[in-house]
């Protein structure tokens, strides 16, 4: 096989060309996408509600099984034969330090949204789940509290790092050892052939790109709001539309002065301080918070949250007929599957040297386990603030309404230091939004061109601000349309266009589980892959 270089490089533009089959018509379905948003803000929300409600009520029960089928098949490859494959051969090195390859694939993740929801999601699920009156469950007891962190568990670990972990893996093995374009579609060589080079590519490739596109959009959405609520707590400023569009301006333009620098500099630097910033607010928020407390109720949790993985990861509530499952698992399900083709790929930029077994643990098991640890202390202490009468829920609620982006904010106005470590923190939300923003307008401007299909040339800078300024505009069209008419809040609206743009990748994933499993193991054989004719 012919060496490759893993990490593109910046220098080398002339040489990359705009894929046309990809980039034109998926750069004029986001036009017709903002134009609909501008014009008819309530037609584009009417929009999104319909797909949503057909994708819960048609599809949740696929949306439940399959994220136990993608845990499943990579605890296979991690702890079978197969684990001590090598991507890129025997003799292949890595290219980046164990530390890097962590805080990169790390932030590259879910850290995003590990800032917003490490209070606001254990808290909600706490007082006002949507799911207790149907389970018998009374707020703000010992029940409604293992229920809060298993759940919490359930969303941020070890299923969302599977889905982007089988993914990475088909990528990785397909282009470093079997010579395959480094691309979404070539994990489906076995039932593609060469189409993967035709229409099936184009088609696949740019499925994963408009979802990705409504992905990020949603997480930029998330993020604005929570900055915005920062600064209005922290000097007054109220967050107004006007402010969400400065905020996420300031955030498309860094992130794209980042992905220009290239993965060597601008994404290995956010990352390295970032989760370096992640680890020192754990260790502050664990030694000033109530410590005993949370190192118990963590411990139960755990617990629970190993008993009932289960029960939980299945529960669609078809009798009762709750509205919960839709609106927290299956959009969970829904973004982390948005992201998952294209965070694979990034991932599996950085893997070249390493074995299957370590690209588990290092992109499966450390970031589930890490998970568990910062929600166990962030969801564990606003616990029992809350227990304790603190008023920690009455706080984030502003004008009768809840207002979750507030919740990190009146968090910390119970420890010491409450105005530096705030700034801190809307700096790490801030890092946190750039730093995966940063990868994922690489690897999208990489797939739009003829960048992914050549190792070691980086896309143009002119591409990557185009996606840039879309994915921005999106996010900022969907919080209008979404909190304008008053039927649905901000948060809501980023949780409906998260689930539209995860929908159709549920259909891929199920399809790539079984191509990139039977590609693994027949091509580590030696054996025959295609199942078509060429």
């Amino acid at each position: 096989m012919s060496e490759r270089k893993n990490i593109p490089q910046v220098g080398n533009e002339e040489k990359v060309a705009i894929r046309k089959g990809i980039f034109y018509p998926i750069s004029l379905a986001f036009v017709a996408i903002i134009v609909v948003g501008l014009v008819a803000p309530k037609t584009f929300y009417d929009v999104e509600n319909a797909i949503v409600n057909f994708a819960f009520l048609d599809f949740g029960w696929l949306f439940q099984i399959s994220g136990n089928l993608f845990l499943f098949i990579c605890l296979f490859f991690c702890f079978s034969k197969y684990g001590d494959i090598r991507f890129g051969g025997k003799d292949a090195k890595p290219e980046l330090s164990t530390w890097n390859w962590f805080a990169i694939s790390l932030c590259a993740g879910i850290a995003t949204g590990i800032v917003f929801w490490g209070i606001a999601e254990p808290l909600y699920h706490l007082m006002d789940s949507g799911a207790f009156e149907a389970l018998g469950i009374t707020p703000k007891t010992e029940a409604a509290a293992m229920f809060s962190m298993v759940t919490t568990y359930i969303h941020w670990t070890f299923i969302p790092y599977a889905m982007y972990a089988i993914c990475g893996l088909g990528i990785a093995y397909a282009a470093y050892n079997m010579d395959l374009p480094y691309r979404v579609s070539s994990t489906l060589y076995p039932i593609a052939g060469k189409r993967i080079d035709g229409v099936v590519g184009a088609v696949v490739d740019g499925l994963c790109l408009l979802a990705i596109a409504g992905g990020v959009a949603a997480v930029l959405g998330v993020g604005t709001m929570q900055i915005s609520s920062g600064i209005q707590i922290m000097t007054g400023i109220p967050a107004t539309k006007t402010m969400w569009v400065g905020v996420v301006g300031a955030i498309v333009v860094t992130y794209i002065i980042s992905s220009y620098t290239g993965l060597n500099r601008g994404i290995r630097w956010l990352s390295d301080w970032n989760a370096k910033i992640f680890l020192a607010l754990l260790v502050f928020v664990f030694v000033f918070g109530p410590t005993r407390f949370i190192l118990s109720l963590g411990t139960q949790a755990v617990g629970h949250f190993l008993d009932d993985f289960f029960v939980r990861t299945h529960y669609l509530s078809p009798v009762d007929g709750s509205a919960w499952p839709r609106w927290w698992p299956i959009y969970y399900w829904a973004i982390w599957l948005a992201y998952a083709p294209l965070i694979g790929m990034f991932l599996a930029r950085l893997v070249r040297g390493r074995t299957i077994r370590q690209f588990m643990f290092m992109n499966l098991f450390l970031p589930a386990i890490f998970g568990l640890v910062w929600f166990s202390v962030f969801g564990g202490a606003a616990i029992n603030l809350e227990l304790t009468g603190q008023g920690l829920w009455d706080a984030i609620h502003e004008g009768g309404k809840l207002a979750l982006e507030k919740s990190v904010f009146e968090f910390l106005k119970f420890f010491p230091l409450t105005k530096v470590i705030s700034w801190i923190f809307m700096g790490t939300v801030f890092i946190s939004i750039v730093t995966m923003a940063d990868s994922m307008t690489s690897t999208v401007a990489s797939l739009s061109t003829t960048a992914a299909h050549q190792e070691g040339l980086e896309p143009p800078a002119a591409i990557k601000i185009f996606w840039g300024v879309v994915m921005s505009s999106v996010a900022i069209i969907n919080l209008v349309s979404g909190s304008g008419g008053g039927e649905i809040s901000g948060i809501d609206a980023t949780k409906q266009i998260a689930t539209v743009a995860g929908f159709p990748i549920l259909f891929l994933m199920v399809a790539m589980a079984f191509t990139i499993s039977w590609m693994i193991v027949r091509h580590s054989r030696a054996e025959k892959v295609l199942l078509v004719k060429e």
